[in-house]
Formats: structure tokens, C-alpha cells, sequence
């Protein structure tokens, strides 16, 4: 089930590993478990079912899901583009229900993304997070993800 590659990394049979689906549409109960996860996700992130069906429609935005018994219990956005340095992507709200986490569910999702990222033939897939966030930096690293030696910078732009 799992092959030791040595730093610390594993190779996970994908059979061992939820199944993950491109959610093509939002049902009611869809948009549900998406707004109960982006509350887990950040405490000032504005729920909005319009913004949801954009991403799930948008030629650059895939949304990646985790179901157990119908319900999303994981989520984590694809986005990818054009540059003229090559074809680009990055990984953005990566979230797993709390009652959830340590299935394997984050695993599975940064998984497909990084078959996806191959498979389209991006010439990087990027993500961010918090130094305090150990665990999660640990899961992105055995995945393949390689810290960077980078400044993230944001602008935000004031709302009107």
C-alpha cells in the first residue's frame, strides 16, 4: 500500500485513496457542504453559491472533491494558466472536514492535481502556506511540492 522513497516520502497506491471527482455542477447539497467547509477553511471568507458556479464553469478553475455518503468532505480548487514562461498552475483552498482529516482525503486531492499538472503538461504547479502550518507542509512535500526560496506578496485591493 504505501512504497518508502526515502526523505520521508511515500508512494501511496492509489487504490488505498478516496476516490476524487471535477464537480461539473452544484446541487443544493453540493453548495452546502462547500459553505460548511469554506468556514473551516477561513473564519472571513464570504460563502457565495453565484462565485461557486462560476469556478465549477470557468475554462481555468477545476473544484476537486472528496464525497463520503454523498457529502463533500474535501475540497481544494486547480487553477490554471497561460504565461508566456509556459502553461501555469496553482493549488488554492485546500480544505478537509474536521471529522474527516487523517483519511487520506488532502492526500487524494493533491494527488490527482499533480496527475492533472503532468498530464496537461504544466511547467509548474504552485501552492502556499503558512510556516505554522507543520502538517500540512509535511503532506505537500511528500506529494512532491518543494519549498521555494520566495517572498508572497499580496496586494488587497480596497472594496467599494
Amino acid at each position: 500500500m504505501f512504497t518508502a522513497l526515502g526523505s520521508g516520502r511515500y508512494l501511496v497506491e492509489m487504490s488505498a485513496l478516496p476516490v476524487v471527482e471535477v464537480l461539473v455542477s452544484v446541487t443544493d447539497a453540493d453548495a452546502s457542504d462547500l459553505e460548511h467547509l469554506l468556514g473551516q477553511l477561513s473564519a472571513t471568507a464570504i460563502f457565495d453559491r453565484a462565485r461557486l458556479a462560476t469556478i465549477v464553469t470557468h475554462d481555468a478553475t477545476e473544484l476537486l472533491v472528496v464525497r463520503d455518503g454523498g457529502r463533500i468532505v474535501g475540497a481544494a480548487t486547480l487553477v490554471t494558466f497561460p504565461l508566456p514562461s509556459g502553461v501555469r498552475g496553482h493549488v488554492d483552498d485546500v480544505v478537509v472536514d474536521e471529522a474527516m482529516r487523517g483519511k487520506g482525503i488532502a492526500r487524494a486531492l493533491l494527488l490527482r492535481m499533480t496527475e492533472l499538472a503532468t498530464d496537461r503538461g504544466l511547467r509548474t504547479l504552485d501552492l502556499t502556506s503558512r510556516p505554522s502550518r507543520e502538517s500540512a507542509l509535511r503532506l505537500y512535500e511528500s506529494v512532491g511540492f518543494v519549498p521555494r526560496e520566495t517572498n508572497v506578496l499580496r496586494f488587497t485591493p480596497a472594496l467599494a
